[in-house]
């Protein structure tokens, strides 16, 4: 096809064996009409560390997300954003119609946070987080919240929503009077972060990648034991 004058690289024919083109930067055609090459779909897991942004660049300088795995050579962008401070279950890809089913308020993925906080725990405040409290935005959807532990003045707590607005786990905490001290995002749908490090990332396997766009929250929740979407009051002892 080459030596017979079929392919071109930004308007030029190319006749010369070994000839080299860029299909990210160069318009190659054959027979006049444009080929693509098919980029391999990347899945990543990454345990975020905090103070890294999840943006593509920042205008302050600070560490991007991406940096992080610079060892790999596809571009990458994260499934949704964590704050610059909080820690946790990252997704980035190169599928933007995966993300995209991820994003959607319809697909309603849950998120589990662990939030390390201080001020006064007690069954009243835990009901307003789980039943749902007022932010300038609106009400909080009905979330799952637990306490993990409590130590001396901090407590440690579990809290699942499936919203995905803007701080919302710092601004529901913050509503309530409670401090957040420390905020890592557990798990995402049915995946967790498990024995990854902050900084370690790995790729997801075909099912991991399937399930997520195709399970609801009952079916996510089901995966971990029947767990009800509500707050639990026994687990509240302190």
């Amino acid at each position: 096809m080459i030596t017979s004058g079929r392919v071109a690289v930004n308007g030029t024919t190319v006749t010369t064996l070994g000839s080299k083109a860029d299909p990210e930067h160069d318009t190659i055609t054959l027979d006049g009409k444009p080929i693509t090459v098919e980029r391999p779909r990347i899945y990543i897991l990454l345990n975020k560390p905090a103070g890294y942004v999840t943006t593509m660049s920042d205008p302050e300088g600070r560490p991007i997300v991406t940096d992080i795995i610079k060892d790999i050579p596809e571009r990458l962008f994260p499934v949704g954003r964590l704050d610059f401070n909080t820690e946790g279950l990252l997704l980035l890809t190169n599928d933007g119609d995966w993300a995209n089913k991820l994003a959607h308020p319809s697909h309603e993925v849950i998120k589990e946070y662990h939030v390390k906080v201080r001020g006064d725990i007690n069954t009243q405040t835990l009901d307003k987080l789980a039943h749902g409290v007022k932010l300038d935005d609106g009400w909080t959807a009905p979330a799952a919240v637990t306490v993990i532990r409590a130590v001396g003045k901090n407590s440690w707590l579990s809290i699942a929503i499936h919203e995905g607005r803007y701080r919302q786990v710092r601004r529901m905490c913050e509503a309530v009077g409670l401090l957040v001290a420390r905020l890592t995002r557990f798990r995402y749908g049915n995946l967790q972060i498990d024995s990854l490090k902050p900084g370690e990332y790995r790729h997801l396997t075909p099912a991991e990648i399937t399930s997520l766009v195709t399970n609801t929250p009952q079916k996510q929740e089901k995966g971990r034991g029947h767990q009800k979407f509500l707050h639990s009051r026994k687990k509240n002892v302190i």
